[in-house]
């Protein structure tokens, strides 16, 4: 069971405690999980995360069931498990490379919030991303950490115009939220290109292209699935 707002500001305050050095992968600022419980409420059924830390200590206390794939570099599992501050009932550690343990992975439930914030180098957050987005439920949070690093603000800028989700805040330049829309789940195994928007936006584009990206998204579907008929 989720703590009560009361307790979740006490975990925040301890957690604006810890000193930056406290594992040497880096931590969520206490800024962005503050707006993270702004955004999803006072608590969450299920929660996922890449990369472990202060986060997974804070969602030890904020969700009923929280996931964490993770490896221990730079101590970023072994200093969670031994703090007084967390709770590990509530949590289920993955430990491996996510490159490894995500393309396996079985989610049994809706998420309501994800937290990319696993391996940084290109393409490992896009793969996250893949494995996780199909999840995520209508009205979930997807959160992206680092979004100043390159690699990472390529996906942040496809995330941004795209009809699946909607950017609601970025915290600090550093930690993007989006929620997720009513929009259909983009096809992970599919193609559609077209479909999405932030190709639509940069992309030239035959006439005939861009009439048929400018439809209204059932529309479009509807067209894409006669055009592969023939």
């Amino acid at each position: 069971m989720a703590d009560s707002p009361g307790q979740i500001d006490r975990v925040l305050a301890d957690l604006a405690e810890l000193p930056r050095d406290w594992h040497d992968c880096g931590l969520v600022s206490v800024d962005a999980l503050r707006s993270i419980v702004r955004h999803a409420g006072p608590g969450v059924a299920h929660s996922v995360e890449t990369g472990s830390g202060s986060s997974t200590i804070f969602f030890s206390h904020f969700s009923n069931s929280h996931i964490t794939f993770s490896v221990d570099d730079g101590r970023s599992i072994s200093q969670v498990w031994k703090s007084n501050l967390f709770r590990p009932a509530s949590v289920r550690l993955v430990e491996g490379p996510t490159q490894l343990t995500l393309p396996s992975f079985v989610f049994d439930d809706p998420i309501d919030v994800a937290l990319i914030d696993g391996p940084h180098g290109y393409p490992f957050p896009d793969l996250e991303y893949y494995y996780i987005y199909p999840h995520v439920r209508t009205g979930g949070l997807l959160v992206v950490d680092d979004v100043h690093i390159p690699t990472i603000r390529n996906l942040f800028r496809f995330l941004r115009e795209d009809e699946m989700w909607k950017l609601v805040e970025v915290v600090r330049g550093r930690t993007a939220i989006f929620r997720r829309t009513e929009a259909p789940t983009f096809s992970p195994t599919g193609d559609g290109w077209w479909l999405q928007l932030y190709n639509f936006h940069h992309v030239p584009m035959t006439p005939i292209a861009r009439l048929r990206s400018s439809l209204p998204t059932p529309l479009r579907r509807r067209l894409k699935a006669l055009l592969g008929r023939r």
